[in-house]
């Protein structure tokens, strides 16, 4: 057993690595998936080049990993293990939270523990952390996902594949994610433009988007993110945008797919999917 040191797209490499690991020995353990460090990376962040440290096995596989992911209002410390491994959780986090303290402003830090997980959840409770919210996940057998719902009237569904850069120079989800966001999806292994998806208005202006996920290591495919704009929501556009995003997911090859959400709204739209 190792220990590396990694920063940037290396870590990111090794920790979705860890994480299929992770998601192939458990269907159901831990809170990440692959594809959520690799959403995480559509923006430049300050803590792309905070090294931080990944365990190895003896075959060179990734057993471990304290991955820092900086947010505008907190910075999340996510710990990451294989089950059964014997990394110490203060040794796997000890570099990580050192390089918090040296952070400028003395950050809010966060993580997401499951429920249930109750060695990891006592390790932050003694470092002061409190429970501050609950987040959900949903999962479904692909086998179950809805059938596919038409868009109402004067809506077009296009995938990035189609609506490319040459036809459509800015990526849908630019306004929120800047300018980088399509060259830094495309540096990850998991992003697909043909699961990239947007619901273009009669005007030609994006009325919707959603990005879905397929990883064929583990089977899972997630949906991450959806956003349908203020003047065109209730519509039905969001239930029509998911569901043919989880056609496609299926067909990909994903045999079980999951999506996450935090509020009541999001929650009430993705239990009916």
């Amino acid at each position: 057993m190792r220990q590396e040191v990694l920063s940037g797209l290396e870590r990111l490499h090794a920790v979705s690595a860890l994480l299929q690991r992770v998601r192939r020995e458990d269907p159901r353990v831990g809170v990440w998936e692959a594809a959520d460090p690799q959403w995480w990376w559509r923006k430049p962040r300050a803590s792309d080049e905070v090294a931080t440290p990944v365990w190895f096995d003896d075959e060179g596989q990734p057993i471990a990993a304290a991955m820092l992911t900086a947010w505008p209002r907190a910075w999340w410390l996510d710990v990451i293990r294989l089950p059964g491994q014997p990394v110490a959780l203060d040794d796997l986090a000890a570099p990580a939270w050192a390089a918090l303290e040296r952070v400028e402003e003395s950050p809010v830090i966060e993580a997401l523990v499951l429920a249930g997980d109750d060695e990891l959840g006592a390790w932050y409770a003694g470092r002061g952390f409190a429970v501050a919210e609950e987040s959900w996940s949903g999962w479904m057998a692909a086998a179950d996902r809805p059938a596919v719902r038409a868009l109402p009237g004067g809506y077009q569904l296009v995938d990035r594949a189609v609506r490319g850069a040459d036809g459509a120079p800015e990526h849908p989800m630019v306004g929120r994610n800047g300018p980088d966001v399509e060259t830094r999806l495309r540096q990850t292994a998991l992003y697909d433009p043909h699961l990239d998806l947007a619901v273009l208005a009669e005007d030609g202006s994006v009325a919707g988007y959603a990005l879905f996920w397929n990883d064929p290591v583990t089977g899972v495919g997630i949906v991450e993110p959806v956003r349908v704009e203020d003047a065109h929501s209730g519509r039905g556009i969001g239930y029509a945008m998911i569901s043919a995003g989880l056609e496609r997911l299926a067909q990909a090859g994903a045999a079980r797919l999951k999506i996450g959400w935090e509020s009541d709204r999001a929650g009430e739209l993705y239990t009916r999917l």
